[in-house]
């Protein structure tokens, strides 16, 4: 295993984390129990991978209880991470990232999950009907009482997750350390904004479906689709991609995985921990053998070579304003090139799209 710092912090995180979705039966992610769910979690540790990724939602609480049971004795070595925002039944107001649900949920998570602190707590997406300082402020609070040791959001818009940050500093508090955010290779939409707000602001990125709902493990194309009874045909495309698209990166998935007698979902994976600002990938298994061919990508070395090919295949285009920044700030400007002439070396990230003036 290899490991990096989680974010801006002092933390250190293997480079694959376990994620737990398929935990529990209340989802039809993967209807782990209990014999499996600890069965994996071990297989896990042994492999060196020592942080674990949850959240309240999964399986409405199952995922952690059944979590919680398989880490006794052991939480200790564990970097624990859950997740609060998302309904988990009842009225409406156990709903939102609100001072009343966050101060209920973090209970309920510790209880579920046996502990007395959790190491990463992420609210899982923005809450348009709760003042933003309102939020903020209770993740202050729970670190402070010492349930929470740090925080991270997940599932912002890159406005969002500025505003907070700068309102936290502002405020004197607990800053966001992590973002976990959708990121594969027919999903690089991070690539437009977020991703460049997460290297500015030292946030680390945490990357959920690595695999967009296993369909680059390479075992579905245009010919022979998923068969009954994996995940990808029970959840249905989990993440919004274009599948044709798709076809041409798992063709090209599958060529640079003969060049390693890799898996096409090693690779995949591999690709993702050479991206910028990405602190963890979150892998997920029903199967041992798969959970163990997840976590070898850690050691796949990807060529230039390999990463040219995949980011051709992938590429989903620049949108505005994104392209006139780069053009401004890496094409006209002409200090970056003597400033950093390494960048340049390969012709340069950037053209100019109006050509010499």
């Amino acid at each position: 295993m290899k490991y990096r710092k989680l974010g801006n912090t002092g933390l250190i995180v293997s480079e694959v984390a376990l994620g737990t979705m398929q935990f529990g039966s209340k989802m039809n992610m993967g209807n782990l129990g209990q014999e499996a769910t600890t069965r994996m979690v071990r297989q896990a540790i042994d492999a060196g991978i020592n942080f674990i990724d949850t959240a309240d939602v999964y399986s409405v609480g199952e995922s952690e209880t059944l979590l919680g049971n398989a880490l006794k004795g052991i939480r200790e070595e564990i970097v624990l991470a859950t997740k609060v925002r998302l309904p988990m039944g009842g009225n409406f107001n156990r709903s939102g990232a609100t001072r009343v649900n966050i101060l209920r949920e973090v209970e309920g998570s510790l209880r579920r999950l046996q502990t007395d602190y959790i190491d990463l707590y992420q609210v899982h997406g923005w809450d348009s009907n709760t003042p933003l300082e309102e939020t903020l402020r209770t993740l202050n609070d729970v670190v402070r009482h010492g349930k929470v040791r740090y925080i991270g959001l997940s599932n912002l818009l890159s406005w969002q997750a500025a505003t907070a940050i700068l309102l936290q500093e502002r405020l004197g508090l607990e800053k966001y350390v992590t973002a976990q955010m959708y990121y594969s290779l027919v999903g690089r939409g991070l690539e437009h904004e977020f991703q460049s707000f997460a290297e500015y602001f030292n946030v680390g990125i945490l990357v959920w479906s690595p695999l967009a709902g296993g369909f680059l493990s390479g075992k579905y194309g245009r010919a022979n689709p998923a068969p009954t009874g994996t995940r990808f045909a029970e959840t249905g495309q989990f993440v919004p991609f274009d599948q044709e698209m798709g076809y041409r990166v798992v063709d090209v998935l599958k060529q640079v995985a003969a060049r390693h007698s890799a898996s096409p979902a090693r690779v995949a994976i591999a690709w993702l921990l050479g991206r910028p600002a990405v602190s963890s990938v979150i892998i997920a298994a029903r199967k041992p053998e798969h959970l163990e061919d997840n976590i070898r990508a850690v050691d796949l070395k990807l060529s230039e070579d390999d990463v040219r090919l995949l980011d051709a295949a992938s590429d989903p285009g620049v949108p505005y304003p994104k392209w006139m920044v780069l053009q401004l700030d890496t094409a006209e400007d002409p200090r970056p090139k003597v400033l950093h002439p390494e960048r340049y070396a390969q012709g340069g990230p950037w053209k100019d799209l109006r050509g010499t003036r």
